[in-house]
């Protein structure tokens, strides 16, 4: 549908006051255009619409499949074209006042499987310093859920943001806010440092105070890191591309399934709110219900 001659003042408005490249001037005349089609269905001018018929419009677009990211999008463009028409004196009200797009859902993190993440992190990667650096790097997202950043910051020694505590096989770090806690360690992850340690000097150089270093002898960088994971994946046969933060869900996802503590969980990663926790228990939700769609008598359909 072609938006109206009506709106033609205000496209050339958006594409050279504006600047708007061309795609993004297709979305706002395709919005416009629902504006009007819901306008003349309603035996309305596009100045006389009121606030309820706008509510109606925007809900039948929702009930129509329209979601919320295109409603917004939609709404936006409404709200550009009304207030271009109050600038030009052509309107005395606001059509659009309180009224607001639904919210956007938020998407689930991406956590892999457990046989997918026990894969990876038992890959054999050889004993070549590299080799064990990455099965330390592994270890430490997946076996201790840190950020990457938690982990790229590690020291040898305490102080800064963070450090290996061999001795009571936890690690300290500095998460987010400046909040320092401590994560525990578990038994391969602890061998996965204690291996990497043993040839760390080949790579390091002398004055370096980072447990991960690169090739040059520095603080390993987040970039080689996200590059190395990506391989190990690849060798390991992963259906998909891993990234250090799917490390990081898929060690909540997984405690949360094996414990279903969720305070302990929000606490292992460091979350001020538990409800940036509580979205693993969709994770675990989506990982029961797959299991019950596939062993249940009563899941079959007919």
């Amino acid at each position: 549908m072609s938006p109206s001659p009506e709106f033609s003042d205000y496209l050339q408005h958006l594409q050279v006051g504006r600047r708007l490249a061309e795609r993004s001037l297709r979305l706002y005349a395709d919005a416009l255009s629902r504006l009007q089609a819901g306008c003349r269905a309603r035996g309305l001018s596009l100045t006389e619409l009121r606030p309820p018929q706008a509510r109606e419009l925007l809900a039948e677009l929702h009930v129509g499949g329209l979601g919320p990211r295109s409603l917004a999008l939609t709404l936006s463009a409404w709200r550009g074209y009304y207030r271009w028409l109050a600038a030009q004196r052509r309107i005395d009200h606001d059509p659009l006042v309180g009224l607001k797009a639904p919210r956007a859902g938020r998407p689930l993190p991406k956590a892999l499987g457990v046989d997918d993440a026990v894969a990876l992190a038992e890959l054999p990667l050889g004993d070549e310093p590299a080799a064990r650096r990455d099965h330390c790097l592994i270890e430490l997202l997946y076996g201790a859920g840190l950020r990457i950043s938690e982990v790229l910051g590690l020291d040898l020694q305490p102080g800064g943001a963070g450090w290996v505590d061999l001795a009571n096989s936890e690690v300290q770090v500095l998460g987010k806010g400046g909040k320092r806690r401590a994560v525990p360690l578990g038994a391969q992850a602890l061998a996965a440092v204690r291996a990497w340690l043993g040839v760390r000097a080949q790579l390091a150089r002398p004055d370096e105070s980072a447990l991960l270093v690169g090739q040059r002898g520095h603080r390993l960088s987040a970039s080689l890191a996200r590059a190395r994971l990506a391989q190990a994946a690849i060798q390991a046969g992963l259906p998909t591309h891993v990234h250090p933060h799917m490390l990081r869900h898929s060690y909540a996802s997984h405690l949360l399934q094996s414990s279903g503590d969720l305070r302990a969980v929000q606490e292992l990663l460091g979350h001020a709110n538990i409800a940036t926790t509580q979205v693993y228990t969709r994770l675990d939700w989506q990982h029961l219900a797959k299991a019950y769609d596939a062993a249940h008598p009563r899941a079959k359909k007919g």
